[in-house]
């Protein structure tokens, strides 16, 4: 295989330009780093560059696996390896275990010291340059200071466009913004879902100064249910309460009773009992025949109750097991939002359907994410707005 491969000192030249303000990625780095400093000490070139180890890497955010050989890692978390053993099979592995990897680092910490390397160097100090270098994808995004530190977090369709409205947007904040920014870094989700869930999560974390550290919630209100004394389950719309526990939650109450009212129509339901028509007699729509009576008690509580449980079932996640999916960053990969009895647990990329069909395999690929009622809005919303979304559910 080698007998035609060229010597190193022609291709010494090439490997120093590839890997100039470069970090080089590697499973067991140290290895191959010692390689290329052997290589080129016998020319007399003094190579130095940053590595980061996936091995390493991998021992820190995917704990608890059976070993961390390359081979053996991507077979226990489903990462598709081809050309086993050979340069390019071994380094496309390489890459999917390491934005794999980078999705897990919550903290940041890989990004920043990153940043901390090239800051020093005073690249991209100026903005033209940094929106230069950005693309037009669905994302999280990372504004940093000189010293590698996360100043603001973001979440855009289009990175490249919304960088560009803050370092051209004339606010306080966004001149504090482009006053301190040294560097940008994004990370590309596909998923407008994804990138919603890891902003939220993310800004909690990380508390960058220009995002406000106690974030207020989402979401203002939410929708509950009672039964009334006459059998009814009835719906009400109110400000959002963590005691309780809502069908679904929403920003503000014009856009919850917009819910409501199409919801009346889809499943036929009362407006009376809904509390979108406060009266002590029929409702609206029973008089124009659009309501079959519950609210004068024409029709029994078990039938009109069918239908509300329907629409409760529809609109509320609690107690299922199920995977979200959705888009991701290439056209043979899909990410996975993971629920386990009505808990959100985290997110992750699959390019085999085994990779979600095998629980196992599954909880080895998600980030393990916070359930808190900002990440269950945001979910509920998101699968109110896109019907269309693909979701496995699973036994317990």
């Amino acid at each position: 295989m080698l007998q035609t491969a060229p010597k190193f000192y022609e291709v010494a030249k090439r490997i120093v330009e590839m890997t100039d303000d470069c970090i080089i990625v590697a499973h067991n780095s140290q290895f191959d780093y010692r390689i290329l400093k052997t290589e080129f000490n016998r020319l007399g070139f003094p190579f130095k560059r940053k590595t980061l180890c996936t091995v390493e890497l991998s021992k820190k955010l995917i704990p608890g696996q059976d070993s961390y050989s390359l081979g053996k890692l991507a077979r226990s978390l489903g990462i598709p390896v081809s050309d086993r053993h050979r340069a390019n099979g071994d380094a496309m592995a390489t890459v999917k275990l390491f934005k794999m990897l980078l999705s897990k680092d919550l903290e940041k910490v890989i990004v920043k010291d990153a940043i901390q390397v090239e800051a020093k160097k005073e690249i991209s100090a100026n903005l033209k340059n940094i929106i230069k270098e950005l693309p037009h994808i669905t994302g999280v995004y990372y504004i940093h200071n000189a010293e590698g530190a996360i100043i603001y977090i973001g979440k855009s369709n289009n990175i490249k466009n919304r960088i560009s409205q803050h370092f051209t947007n004339s606010s306080t904040k966004s001149k504090k913004i482009q006053r301190d920014a040294a560097a940008v870094t994004y990370e590309h989700t596909g998923s407008e879902l994804v990138a919603l869930l890891k902003e939220s999560e993310e800004i909690k974390r990380n508390k960058p100064i220009f995002n406000r550290a106690l974030r207020r919630n989402i979401f203002t209100h939410a929708l509950y249910s009672y039964t009334d004394s006459n059998g009814y389950i009835n719906l009400v719309i109110e400000k959002a309460d963590g005691r309780k526990k809502p069908i679904t939650t929403f920003t503000n109450r014009q856009s919850a009773k917009s819910f409501l009212f199409n919801a009346v129509e889809e499943f036929q339901l009362c407006q009376k009992l809904t509390g979108l028509y406060p009266t002590k007699t029929s409702c609206f729509n029973y008089d124009i025949k659009q309501c079959l009576g519950a609210c004068i008690e024409a029709e029994s509580p078990e039938s009109y109750n069918k239908r509300v449980l329907q629409l409760i079932a529809k609109n509320s996640y609690n107690d299922q097991n199920m995977v979200i999916i959705d888009r991701a960053r290439d056209v043979d990969e899909r990410s996975a939002i993971l629920i386990e009895k009505g808990i959100f647990k985290g997110i992750g990329y699959f390019n085999l359907n085994y990779q979600i069909t095998n629980v196992e395999v599954l909880q080895s690929i998600i980030t393990p994410m916070e359930n808190n009622r900002d990440a269950q809005h945001i979910i509920k919303s998101y699968l109110r707005k896109n019907k269309k979304l693909k979701i496995i559910k699973f036994d317990n």
